[in-house]
Protein backbone atom coordinates (compact mmCIF):
# COMPACT_ATOMS: atom_id res chain seq x y z
CA UNK A 1 0.00 0.00 0.00
CA UNK A 2 1.46 3.25 -1.02
CA UNK A 3 0.01 6.69 0.43
CA UNK A 4 1.54 10.03 -0.18
CA UNK A 5 0.47 12.99 2.38
CA UNK A 6 0.12 16.40 1.24
CA UNK A 7 0.06 19.40 3.70
CA UNK A 8 1.34 22.96 3.57
CA UNK A 9 3.90 23.45 6.34
CA UNK A 10 4.50 27.06 7.07
CA UNK A 11 5.15 26.37 10.89
CA UNK A 12 6.42 23.04 13.03
CA UNK A 13 2.37 23.38 15.09
CA UNK A 14 0.16 20.43 15.67
CA UNK A 15 -0.87 18.79 12.32
CA UNK A 16 2.74 18.88 11.19
CA UNK A 17 4.05 17.33 14.76
CA UNK A 18 1.27 14.96 13.98
CA UNK A 19 2.66 13.45 10.95
CA UNK A 20 6.23 13.07 11.88
CA UNK A 21 4.38 11.25 14.64
CA UNK A 22 1.86 9.23 12.46
CA UNK A 23 4.09 8.38 9.09
CA UNK A 24 7.08 6.76 11.25
CA UNK A 25 4.34 4.82 12.75
CA UNK A 26 2.09 3.75 9.44
CA UNK A 27 5.82 3.16 7.47
CA UNK A 28 6.61 0.14 10.73
CA UNK A 29 3.21 -1.45 10.14
CA UNK A 30 3.54 -2.19 6.43
CA UNK A 31 2.63 1.21 4.48
CA UNK A 32 4.77 2.91 2.39
CA UNK A 33 4.26 6.30 3.58
CA UNK A 34 5.68 9.26 1.43
CA UNK A 35 5.47 13.22 2.10
CA UNK A 36 4.81 16.16 0.10
CA UNK A 37 5.63 19.39 1.88
CA UNK A 38 3.78 22.52 0.33
CA UNK A 39 6.10 25.59 1.00
CA UNK A 40 7.08 28.71 1.31
CA UNK A 41 10.14 30.43 -0.24
CA UNK A 42 10.19 32.41 2.91
CA UNK A 43 9.31 29.20 5.33
CA UNK A 44 11.35 26.20 3.56
CA UNK A 45 10.33 23.95 6.71
CA UNK A 46 13.82 22.60 6.50
CA UNK A 47 13.51 21.41 10.30
CA UNK A 48 10.72 19.05 9.62
CA UNK A 49 12.27 17.63 6.38
CA UNK A 50 15.24 17.16 8.76
CA UNK A 51 12.88 14.94 11.20
CA UNK A 52 10.93 13.73 8.75
CA UNK A 53 13.81 12.00 6.75
CA UNK A 54 15.58 10.96 9.94
CA UNK A 55 12.43 8.93 10.51
CA UNK A 56 13.15 7.12 7.20
CA UNK A 57 10.21 9.32 5.21
CA UNK A 58 10.88 9.78 1.81
CA UNK A 59 9.68 13.90 1.91
CA UNK A 60 9.75 16.04 -1.30
CA UNK A 61 9.11 19.84 -0.98
CA UNK A 62 6.84 22.06 -3.25
CA UNK A 63 7.32 25.36 -3.22
CA UNK A 64 4.21 27.60 -3.69
CA UNK A 65 2.90 31.38 -3.08
CA UNK A 66 1.40 32.38 0.00
CA UNK A 67 -2.29 32.98 -1.23
CA UNK A 68 -3.98 30.69 -4.11
CA UNK A 69 -1.02 29.89 -6.68
CA UNK A 70 -2.18 28.63 -9.91
CA UNK A 71 0.96 27.08 -10.27
CA UNK A 72 0.76 24.79 -7.53
CA UNK A 73 -1.38 22.46 -9.57
CA UNK A 74 1.02 21.73 -11.92
CA UNK A 75 4.09 21.24 -9.44
CA UNK A 76 2.19 18.72 -7.14
CA UNK A 77 0.93 16.75 -10.43
CA UNK A 78 4.17 16.64 -11.20
CA UNK A 79 5.45 15.61 -7.97
CA UNK A 80 3.10 12.46 -7.65
CA UNK A 81 3.85 11.36 -11.10
CA UNK A 82 6.99 10.63 -10.05
CA UNK A 83 6.10 7.63 -7.20
CA UNK A 84 3.46 5.32 -7.84
CA UNK A 85 0.53 6.07 -4.86
CA UNK A 86 -2.57 4.29 -3.89
CA UNK A 87 -3.89 6.94 -1.36
CA UNK A 88 -3.19 10.80 -1.91
CA UNK A 89 -4.15 11.72 2.00
CA UNK A 90 -4.23 15.58 2.67
CA UNK A 91 -4.32 17.74 5.95
CA UNK A 92 -5.28 21.56 6.27
CA UNK A 93 -7.12 23.48 3.57
CA UNK A 94 -4.30 24.02 0.87
CA UNK A 95 -3.70 20.37 0.46
CA UNK A 96 -7.27 19.65 0.52
CA UNK A 97 -8.32 21.62 -2.35
CA UNK A 98 -4.92 20.68 -4.48
CA UNK A 99 -6.32 16.98 -3.47
CA UNK A 100 -10.31 17.41 -4.49
CA UNK A 101 -9.02 19.40 -8.25
CA UNK A 102 -6.58 16.60 -8.77
CA UNK A 103 -9.40 14.27 -8.22
CA UNK A 104 -11.62 15.78 -10.14
CA UNK A 105 -8.62 15.75 -13.27
CA UNK A 106 -8.50 11.51 -12.85
CA UNK A 107 -4.78 12.06 -11.24
CA UNK A 108 -6.26 10.99 -7.95
CA UNK A 109 -8.90 7.61 -7.20
CA UNK A 110 -8.66 7.43 -3.45
CA UNK A 111 -8.47 10.83 -2.05
CA UNK A 112 -8.07 11.26 2.27
CA UNK A 113 -8.58 14.34 4.34
CA UNK A 114 -7.33 14.54 7.67
CA UNK A 115 -9.36 17.80 9.62
CA UNK A 116 -7.04 18.98 12.14
CA UNK A 117 -9.15 21.95 13.24
CA UNK A 118 -12.48 24.16 13.87
CA UNK A 119 -11.04 27.51 12.78
CA UNK A 120 -13.26 29.95 13.00
CA UNK A 121 -12.40 31.15 9.06
CA UNK A 122 -14.17 27.88 8.22
CA UNK A 123 -17.83 29.03 9.62
CA UNK A 124 -17.85 31.54 6.70
CA UNK A 125 -20.12 30.60 3.47
CA UNK A 126 -17.51 30.42 1.23
CA UNK A 127 -15.08 28.10 3.09
CA UNK A 128 -18.24 26.16 4.32
CA UNK A 129 -19.35 25.53 0.26
CA UNK A 130 -15.70 24.37 -0.86
CA UNK A 131 -15.03 21.92 2.25
CA UNK A 132 -18.52 20.61 1.54
CA UNK A 133 -17.28 19.95 -2.04
CA UNK A 134 -14.06 18.26 -0.49
CA UNK A 135 -16.15 16.01 1.43
CA UNK A 136 -18.05 14.75 -1.91
CA UNK A 137 -14.90 13.97 -3.20
CA UNK A 138 -13.49 12.27 -0.03
CA UNK A 139 -13.48 8.62 -0.04
CA UNK A 140 -12.91 8.87 4.00
CA UNK A 141 -12.15 11.86 6.09
CA UNK A 142 -10.54 11.62 9.53
CA UNK A 143 -11.20 13.56 12.20
CA UNK A 144 -8.97 13.86 15.09
CA UNK A 145 -12.30 14.68 18.18
CA UNK A 146 -15.57 14.07 18.33
CA UNK A 147 -16.12 17.76 18.66
CA UNK A 148 -14.33 18.22 15.47
CA UNK A 149 -16.91 15.29 13.77
CA UNK A 150 -20.25 17.09 14.90
CA UNK A 151 -18.30 20.39 13.63
CA UNK A 152 -17.76 18.80 9.75
CA UNK A 153 -21.31 17.38 10.26
CA UNK A 154 -23.11 20.88 11.13
CA UNK A 155 -21.04 23.07 9.03
CA UNK A 156 -19.39 21.32 6.40
CA UNK A 157 -22.04 19.23 5.35
CA UNK A 158 -19.75 15.94 5.72
CA UNK A 159 -21.56 12.40 5.60
CA UNK A 160 -21.77 10.12 8.63
CA UNK A 161 -20.47 7.83 7.11
CA UNK A 162 -17.16 9.07 5.31
CA UNK A 163 -16.41 10.09 9.10
CA UNK A 164 -13.56 8.45 11.13
CA UNK A 165 -12.83 9.87 14.40
CA UNK A 166 -9.21 8.94 15.62
CA UNK A 167 -7.75 11.30 17.92
CA UNK A 168 -3.91 12.02 18.21
CA UNK A 169 -1.21 10.28 19.78
CA UNK A 170 1.86 10.56 20.80
CA UNK A 171 4.76 8.15 21.87
CA UNK A 172 4.86 8.35 25.03
CA UNK A 173 7.98 7.37 27.88
CA UNK A 174 7.55 7.83 31.35
CA UNK A 175 10.09 10.99 32.16
CA UNK A 176 11.62 9.44 34.84
CA UNK A 177 11.70 11.95 38.25
CA UNK A 178 15.73 12.71 38.38
CA UNK A 179 14.88 13.94 34.67
CA UNK A 180 12.16 16.41 35.25
CA UNK A 181 14.19 17.60 38.54
CA UNK A 182 16.83 18.49 35.51
CA UNK A 183 14.34 20.23 33.42
CA UNK A 184 13.27 22.12 35.87
CA UNK A 185 16.85 23.54 37.27
CA UNK A 186 17.45 23.33 33.28
CA UNK A 187 14.73 26.20 32.92
CA UNK A 188 14.93 28.16 35.76
CA UNK A 189 18.91 28.95 35.31
CA UNK A 190 17.73 29.82 31.08
CA UNK A 191 15.43 32.35 32.40
CA UNK A 192 17.45 33.66 35.34
CA UNK A 193 14.54 32.99 38.19
CA UNK A 194 14.98 31.21 41.14
CA UNK A 195 15.42 27.79 41.93
CA UNK A 196 12.00 27.49 43.76
CA UNK A 197 9.99 29.82 41.56
CA UNK A 198 6.92 28.50 40.38
CA UNK A 199 6.48 28.13 36.42
CA UNK A 200 3.32 28.66 34.41
CA UNK A 201 3.79 27.93 30.82
CA UNK A 202 1.75 28.05 27.25
CA UNK A 203 3.11 26.52 24.60
CA UNK A 204 1.67 27.65 21.05
CA UNK A 205 1.27 30.20 18.19
CA UNK A 206 0.99 33.87 19.48
CA UNK A 207 -2.60 34.28 17.47
CA UNK A 208 -6.21 35.33 18.31
CA UNK A 209 -7.34 31.24 18.31
CA UNK A 210 -4.71 30.52 21.26
CA UNK A 211 -6.06 32.99 23.96
CA UNK A 212 -2.48 34.16 24.94
CA UNK A 213 -3.79 37.66 26.12
CA UNK A 214 -6.69 35.82 28.86
CA UNK A 215 -3.72 34.05 29.83
CA UNK A 216 -1.97 37.16 30.75
CA UNK A 217 -4.58 38.54 32.34
CA UNK A 218 -5.57 35.77 34.51
CA UNK A 219 -1.77 35.52 35.40
CA UNK A 220 -1.75 39.24 36.56
CA UNK A 221 -4.76 38.82 39.02
CA UNK A 222 -2.89 36.22 40.92
CA UNK A 223 0.54 37.68 40.90
CA UNK A 224 0.64 39.83 43.94
CA UNK A 225 -0.42 36.50 45.82
CA UNK A 226 2.34 34.20 44.57
CA UNK A 227 5.60 36.95 43.99
CA UNK A 228 7.33 33.41 43.32
CA UNK A 229 5.01 32.73 39.94
CA UNK A 230 6.66 33.58 36.77
CA UNK A 231 4.49 33.08 33.13
CA UNK A 232 6.67 31.39 30.37
CA UNK A 233 5.10 31.79 26.81
CA UNK A 234 6.50 29.54 24.22
CA UNK A 235 5.64 30.39 20.59
CA UNK A 236 5.80 33.12 17.82
CA UNK A 237 3.54 34.93 15.95
CA UNK A 238 1.21 38.48 15.08
CA UNK A 239 0.36 39.04 18.40
CA UNK A 240 4.13 38.83 19.81
CA UNK A 241 4.51 42.56 20.43
CA UNK A 242 1.26 43.32 21.82
CA UNK A 243 1.62 40.23 24.31
CA UNK A 244 4.60 41.96 25.60
CA UNK A 245 3.14 45.55 25.55
CA UNK A 246 0.30 43.89 27.95
CA UNK A 247 2.66 42.31 30.02
CA UNK A 248 4.15 45.35 30.41
CA UNK A 249 1.53 47.37 31.28
CA UNK A 250 0.61 44.76 33.86
CA UNK A 251 3.82 45.26 35.65
CA UNK A 252 5.14 41.89 34.96
CA UNK A 253 7.95 42.80 32.80
CA UNK A 254 10.19 40.46 34.38
CA UNK A 255 8.12 37.98 35.04
CA UNK A 256 6.46 36.63 31.23
CA UNK A 257 9.02 35.02 29.79
CA UNK A 258 8.84 35.32 26.31
CA UNK A 259 11.00 32.20 25.22
CA UNK A 260 10.03 31.52 21.30
CA UNK A 261 9.63 28.72 19.25
CA UNK A 262 11.13 25.47 21.29
CA UNK A 263 12.00 22.22 19.41
CA UNK A 264 12.38 20.72 22.74
CA UNK A 265 8.38 20.47 23.63
CA UNK A 266 8.95 17.99 26.23
CA UNK A 267 12.06 19.22 28.20
CA UNK A 268 10.42 22.95 27.89
CA UNK A 269 7.39 21.51 29.81
CA UNK A 270 8.88 19.09 32.13
CA UNK A 271 10.50 22.21 33.20
CA UNK A 272 6.84 23.93 34.42
CA UNK A 273 4.40 23.82 37.18
CA UNK A 274 1.40 24.21 35.66
CA UNK A 275 0.02 24.45 32.00
CA UNK A 276 -2.09 26.69 30.33
CA UNK A 277 -4.30 26.38 27.35
CA UNK A 278 -6.65 29.46 26.91
CA UNK A 279 -7.95 28.55 23.83
CA UNK A 280 -10.83 29.85 22.07
CA UNK A 281 -11.20 27.13 19.57
CA UNK A 282 -8.94 23.85 19.32
CA UNK A 283 -9.06 21.24 16.89
CA UNK A 284 -7.56 19.04 19.05
CA UNK A 285 -4.58 20.23 20.95
CA UNK A 286 -1.74 17.89 20.57
CA UNK A 287 0.35 19.89 23.79
CA UNK A 288 -1.95 18.83 26.01
CA UNK A 289 -1.24 15.26 25.36
CA UNK A 290 2.99 16.44 26.22
CA UNK A 291 1.87 18.14 28.78
CA UNK A 292 0.12 15.05 30.68
CA UNK A 293 3.57 12.68 29.73
CA UNK A 294 5.39 15.10 32.09
CA UNK A 295 2.82 14.82 34.86
CA UNK A 296 1.43 18.39 34.12
CA UNK A 297 -2.13 19.62 35.93
CA UNK A 298 -3.63 22.04 33.17
CA UNK A 299 -5.92 25.01 33.09
CA UNK A 300 -7.71 24.96 29.48
CA UNK A 301 -10.39 26.48 27.90
CA UNK A 302 -13.74 24.36 27.82
CA UNK A 303 -14.03 24.47 24.11
CA UNK A 304 -14.36 21.83 21.19
CA UNK A 305 -12.17 19.06 21.57
CA UNK A 306 -10.22 20.14 25.05
CA UNK A 307 -12.85 18.63 27.21
CA UNK A 308 -12.21 15.26 25.44
CA UNK A 309 -8.46 15.09 26.72
CA UNK A 310 -8.71 17.40 30.03
CA UNK A 311 -10.98 15.93 32.43
CA UNK A 312 -12.38 18.85 35.19
CA UNK A 313 -11.22 18.32 38.86
CA UNK A 314 -9.00 14.53 37.54
CA UNK A 315 -6.58 16.12 35.51
CA UNK A 316 -6.89 19.62 35.65
CA UNK A 317 -9.51 22.36 35.19
CA UNK A 318 -11.55 23.51 32.55
CA UNK A 319 -12.65 27.23 32.90
CA UNK A 320 -15.10 29.54 30.09
CA UNK A 321 -13.19 30.86 27.30
CA UNK A 322 -12.00 34.52 27.81
CA UNK A 323 -12.98 34.61 31.46
CA UNK A 324 -9.87 36.01 33.19
CA UNK A 325 -11.26 35.50 36.83
CA UNK A 326 -12.20 31.83 36.28
CA UNK A 327 -8.18 31.56 34.83
CA UNK A 328 -7.00 33.36 37.52
CA UNK A 329 -9.25 31.19 40.26
CA UNK A 330 -7.83 27.63 38.32
CA UNK A 331 -4.34 29.28 38.75
CA UNK A 332 -4.48 30.19 42.70
CA UNK A 333 -5.89 26.69 43.32
CA UNK A 334 -2.68 25.08 41.95
CA UNK A 335 -0.14 27.25 42.81
CA UNK A 336 -1.12 27.30 46.35
CA UNK A 337 -0.96 23.40 46.29
CA UNK A 338 1.90 21.39 45.90
CA UNK A 339 -0.14 17.79 46.32
CA UNK A 340 -2.91 18.78 43.78
CA UNK A 341 -0.45 19.93 41.38
CA UNK A 342 1.33 16.30 42.05
CA UNK A 343 -2.00 14.12 41.67
CA UNK A 344 -3.50 15.69 39.00
CA UNK A 345 -0.47 15.71 37.04
CA UNK A 346 -0.60 11.99 37.67
CA UNK A 347 -3.81 11.52 36.90
CA UNK A 348 -3.32 13.18 33.32
CA UNK A 349 -0.46 10.72 32.64
CA UNK A 350 -2.55 8.17 33.38
CA UNK A 351 -5.12 9.57 31.02
CA UNK A 352 -2.80 9.53 28.56
CA UNK A 353 -1.31 6.20 28.91
CA UNK A 354 -4.79 4.73 28.50
CA UNK A 355 -6.20 6.58 25.78
CA UNK A 356 -3.73 8.53 23.52
CA UNK A 357 -1.43 6.09 21.84
CA UNK A 358 0.46 6.53 18.79
CA UNK A 359 0.07 3.02 18.02
CA UNK A 360 -3.36 3.13 18.16
CA UNK A 361 -3.50 6.07 16.33
CA UNK A 362 -1.12 4.48 13.27
CA UNK A 363 -3.10 1.14 13.54
CA UNK A 364 -6.83 2.71 13.17
CA UNK A 365 -5.29 4.61 9.96
CA UNK A 366 -4.06 2.21 8.50
CA UNK A 367 -7.83 0.41 8.84
CA UNK A 368 -9.03 3.44 7.07
CA UNK A 369 -6.80 2.94 4.33
CA UNK A 370 -7.84 -1.11 3.67
CA UNK A 371 -11.39 -0.62 4.02
CA UNK A 372 -10.93 2.47 0.96
CA UNK A 373 -9.02 0.55 -1.25
CA UNK A 374 -11.47 -2.15 -0.76
CA UNK A 375 -14.28 -0.04 -2.04
CA UNK A 376 -12.26 1.10 -4.37
CA UNK A 377 -11.99 -2.41 -6.00
CA UNK A 378 -15.44 -3.61 -5.41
Amino acid sequence: MNVTHLIKATRLSGAERHLLILLPRLQALGVNVRLILLTEASSPMTTMVAQAEAAGISTQCVTIGRGLDARAFGRVADALRAQPFDILHTHLIHADTLGMLLAWRGRVKVLISTRHNDDAFRHHLPIRLLNALNWRTLKAGIVISTALAHFNASIEGAPTSKIYTIPYGIDYTPLATDRIAAARAALRAELGVPADALLVGMMCRLTEQKGVTYGIAGFAQVAQDFPQAHLLIAGDGELLESLRAQARAAGLAARVHFVGWRTDSIGTLAGLDVFLMPSLWEGFGLVLLEAMAVRLPIVASHVSAIPEIVTHGETGYLVAARDEGAIAHALRLLLADRSLRAYLGQNGEDRLEQLFSAQVMAVRTRAVYEACLVNVKN
